[in-house]
Order: structure tokens, then C-alpha cells, then sequence
């Protein structure tokens, strides 16, 4: 079985994590509001939090302070967040749809292969920082060895991802991809490598989905109401990675990538290759040549 628009029945689904799988960007804003009101500043805007999200942490902070422009020195702001984060982080919960979702993932197949449906986690957070959004019961439910093997969950300080290329740039979903492929490789079955365009990228930020775009992936976009405002009547421009606010020089001077043909290409308007979603409670599995089993089909 093929999905609609005879595109290939999806075989692996990628994943950013923080405000697509975790409410974890909410934690963001209110820990950032809090230092803020401690210094006499207004609430952190949606137009610059929608520059700030699925970006590196060092790019994201020196957007925020030279917006901020608090009067604290950065190891002074680093330490204060550091110490709401710790706190707040800890009680991260998955958002509507998310467990059904990667429960009715892990135990479906692939259309066109009758395999499982492989998936990765590609996320800008820190290895540190993901370990800790993930401690609490209801986020480390969600990555189980059998929704995310450890070797699939691929973070924003990975070696293999050099410095500067981090979202938009596709280097973190191909890696998150190759990760897929080396176990399919070491479990000796017969199945195929999967391809870029076999494959589902889950995004709720702006640099995610121009970054799945460039990998050559489909994508579903499920952006923050506060984020989608930002962007309304440019909603197919975010999802063909065409919005226009990462220039080609300042891409070109990123680091060397691992991959042939990276950055890659964004997409065109209303290619077909994205969807919006306003929650993954609503995602169609028959859509994308997924088979369900009857015991999941409600």
C-alpha cells in the first residue's frame, strides 16, 4: 500500500522532541519570564521566541540577550536559569496524542515492506538536559528501548554533528536516519536501508521544519498556537522550509557536514511533502501507508 500523492509508504518516523513530544517549551517560556520579571523586563514575545525555538542553545542565547539586554552577566543568567530549569524540567509531560501516538507507532507496520515502523529522536537539547526532561514517570514513558532504542535518540551536542550545524540544517535528522539504518544493517535482516523520502519528520518549530525539508523528508508541522499566530497565512512558506529567515551565507558558514549534498534543498509551496497538524491527536496513519493493527484501531 502506497500513501496518497503516490509517495512511498512511510517506513520511519523522526522526531523532534521539546514542545512536539514534551511541553517542555512552555517550561522554557515561563522560566525565561521569570528572570525577566526579576529585572523589571516584559514577558518573553512570540516574535522572538519563534526565532529562538529549534535553534542551538548558544545561536538561541545570543538572540535572547541581545533582545533582553538584562543587567546580569550571561554566567549570572546562566546560572539562574540553570536553577529554575532543574526544578521545572523535572515535572515535563508528554503533550495530547503524543503516548498513543508512539504506542500505535512501535507496534505498526510499513505498507509497502510489512516491517515495523523505525523511529529516532532528533533533538537541538543537550544530552544532559535531555536526560533531565525525560526523568519524570510520564516523560520517561515515552522513551522505552521499544519506542526509542538508546542508539536512536540522537542530541543537539552529538559528535557527529559539527559545530554550527545544527537545525535548519539537515545534518541532526540524517544522523538521527543513519542511526536507523546501522540497526537494520546489524540485525542482519534483508530489509533495505531506509531512504530520506520513506521517512516522517515530526516538527513544531520554524528551523525543524526547513531542516527535515533539506533532509528530504516529509514533514508533519504541529507548531505552539503562540508560534502558529507568528506565522498565520505563511503556514505553507514553514512548511516547504521556504520562510527565508536563515540567509544561504550564514548556512555556507557552518561546518563541514558528513553528508553529500547537505544543506540540501527546502521544498516548494504546497508541494505535497507537509502537513499541518494543530495535534497529533488528529494524525491519519492510512495517510501515510501505515498499517495499524485491528487491536489499536479504535
Amino acid at each position: 500500500m502506497a500513501s496518497e500523492n503516490h509517495f512511498p509508504s512511510v517506513r520511519c518516523c523522526l522526531f523532534d522532541m521539546d514542545g512536539l513530544l514534551l511541553n517542555s517549551e512552555d517550561v522554557y517560556t515561563d522560566v525565561t519570564n521569570t528572570i525577566l520579571r526579576e529585572h523589571g523586563r516584559p514577558d518573553l514575545p512570540w516574535s522572538l521566541k519563534a526565532q529562538l525555538q529549534g535553534r542551538p542553545g548558544p545561536e538561541a542565547g545570543r538572540l535572547f540577550q541581545e533582545w533582553a539586554k538584562l543587567p546580569m552577566t550571561n554566567e549570572e543568567f546562566v546560572k539562574r536559569n540553570a536553577e529554575l530549569q532543574k526544578e521545572r524540567f523535572e515535572q515535563c509531560k508528554p503533550l495530547p496524542g503524543v503516548t498513543q501516538l508512539l504506542r500505535t507507532l512501535s507496534r505498526s507496520t510499513s505498507g509497502t515492506s510489512g516491517r515495523k515502523i523505525h523511529m529516532a529522536v532528533a533533538t537541538s537539547s543537550h544530552r544532559n538536559m535531555f536526560e533531565v526532561k525525560t526523568s519524570s514517570k510520564a516523560a520517561a514513558a515515552l522513551f522505552t528501548p521499544d519506542i526509542f532504542p538508546p542508539s536512536q535518540i540522537v542530541c543537539g551536542d552529538d559528535p557527529r554533528i559539527p559545530k554550527g550545524r545544527g537545525k535548519p540544517l539537515p545534518d541532526i535528522y540524517l544522523t538521527a536516519l543513519e542511526t536507523v539504518n546501522q540497526a537494520i544493517e546489524a540485525s542482519g535482516s534483508d530489509e533495505s536501508p531506509v531512504r530520506p523520502d520513506e521517512c516522517l519528520v515530526f516538527e513544531d518549530a520554524v528551523p525543524g521544519c526547513e531542516a527535515g525539508r533539506r533532509a528530504g523528508c516529509r514533514i508533519i508541522w504541529c507548531p505552539h498556537p503562540g508560534l502558529l499566530g507568528e506565522y498565520r497565512g505563511r503556514e505553507q512558506e514553514v512548511m516547504a522550509g521556504a520562510t527565508g529567515e536563515h540567509k544561504q551565507e550564514d548556512l555556507e558558514h557552518a561546518g563541514a557536514s558528513r553528508f553529500e549534498g547537505s544543506p540540501g534543498h527546502v521544498g516548494k509551496i504546497d508541494d505535497g511533502w507537509a502537513e499541518f497538524m494543530s495535534s497529533l491527536e488528529h494524525f491519519d496513519y492510512e495517510k501515510y501507508g501505515i498499517n495499524v493493527p485491528s487491536m489499536l484501531q479504535s
